[in-house]
Parts: structure tokens; sequence; C-alpha cells
């Protein structure tokens, strides 16, 4: 998983306003992980709309 490549090519903002606990929890998160913050909601987001694909009326 690691080694997989995310949030590559064209990027576009999204602010959202989310609990502060959880904000603090990928803080941390990218400290123990290396892994930049972006990085790791972009594959939470990932695993969310695989998971619920039924949202996206495909």
């Amino acid at each position: 998983m690691k080694t997989q490549k995310h949030n590559e090519g064209e990027l576009k903002e999204l602010k959202v306003s989310i609990e502060k606990q959880v904000v603090d929890n990928v803080q941390l998160m990218s400290k123990n992980t290396g892994m930049s913050a972006d990085e790791l909601v972009v594959i939470a987001l990932k695993r969310f709309c695989s998971s619920h694909s039924d949202y996206l009326k495909k």
C-alpha cells in the first residue's frame, strides 16, 4: 500500500469543516507514517467511494 501512488494528476482543492478529533487523528497519522495529510485523506476517500459506489449512482 505504501508503494502505491495516490493524489497524482490534476488536483483540485476541496475545503471542508470536520470534527477537530478527526483532523488531529489525520495529522498524527501523517506524522507517524511520513505520508502527507493530503495523501491519507485521498486514500480514505477512495476507499469510502469504493465501498459506497451506490452514492455515485453509477
